[in-house]
């Protein structure tokens, strides 16, 4: 972490808006296999996120020093936000003749029964609460590299990616690196154990590959344009990635192996001054 970087930031939840209105459907021009693998995103966050808010609210009671309790409410306000506003692009597909209903609905039913409460009560509730953090500490971890990646993707620009995506994905991707500490922080002050950080590692990638790769292969056989012509699948990676258009599998295979590292942070991922720039920059949040 840079020494200028700042510290002690009060995390808040933005109002931000967005108007989806003049946006295409492949909305990086000729190139619906580079869309839709991030458009892939706006099918996992919205479940997701608000996923991430239910379990964090379980576990404030268990938050026993301030400043995190603040971070965590920072946090859940912030993802809260990040829920809705993915919510609106996935209307505006349906909206463009892209039923994505169908696999949302898969989505949904992973975060909210694979992943939910399972009625457990007690030690056993408190196992698998203790659990879920640090799932999400992985998940973040991730969010965090992303949010990085997408806040200098400079060849999305020069491919002439349509600037009101390219500003929430900015925008949400500066304010996972603003906050990618604090999963992270609650899991060690809940538990620690760095076994169960590596077992979520190890489930997040294979769970998130997996939906990827389904899920591009849905938006790809169910996109009104291509109509099945061009088959989805994380094998076009190998072209968008080192075209800059997705992040390129070095940029991951690195961060996977710092966080395997006992002394991880994740302040050593992204630059907490690069993410607050842009924030106060963004046209949906100043807006």
């Amino acid at each position: 972490m840079s020494l200028a970087e700042p510290e002690n930031i009060v995390l808040r939840a933005r109002d931000v808006r967005f108007d989806w209105s003049e946006v295409p459907l492949h909305w990086i021009p000729r190139d619906p296999a580079a869309t839709h693998l991030i458009n892939v995103l706006h099918l996992l966050l919205p479940a997701g996120e608000e996923w991430f808010v239910r379990v964090f609210t379980q576990a404030l009671p268990y938050v026993r020093d301030e400043r995190l309790r603040q971070d965590v409410l920072g946090f859940i306000g912030q993802e809260a936000v990040h829920a809705a506003s993915h919510d609106g692009v996935l209307d505006h597909l349906v909206d463009q003749g892209l039923d994505v209903r169908p696999f949302v609905r898969q989505v949904d039913w992973m975060f909210e029964r694979l992943l939910g409460d399972r009625d457990l009560e007690g030690d056993r509730a408190r196992v698998w609460l203790n659990e879920r953090v640090c799932i999400i500490a992985a998940i973040e971890h991730f969010t965090g590299v992303l949010g990085h990646w997408i806040l200098n993707a400079e060849r999305l620009d020069e491919a002439g990616a349509h600037p009101m995506m390219l500003d929430l994905l900015r925008w949400h991707g500066a304010e996972e690196v603003e906050h990618r500490h604090v999963a992270h922080d609650l899991f060690m002050h809940l538990d620690g154990s760095y076994v169960a950080r590596v077992r979520a590692l190890a489930q997040t990638s294979v769970m998130f590959a997996s939906l990827w790769q389904r899920g591009h292969r849905f938006l790809m056989a169910r996109d009104p344009v291509v109509k099945g012509r061009i088959r989805g699948g994380l094998h076009h990676l190998r072209r968008t990635g080192p075209a800059g258009l997705t992040p390129d599998h070095r940029l991951v295979a690195g961060s996977v192996r710092r966080y395997l590292q006992r002394s991880y942070s994740p302040l050593n991922e992204g630059s907490t001054t690069q993410a607050l720039e842009y924030l106060a920059s963004s046209p949906a949040a100043r807006g």
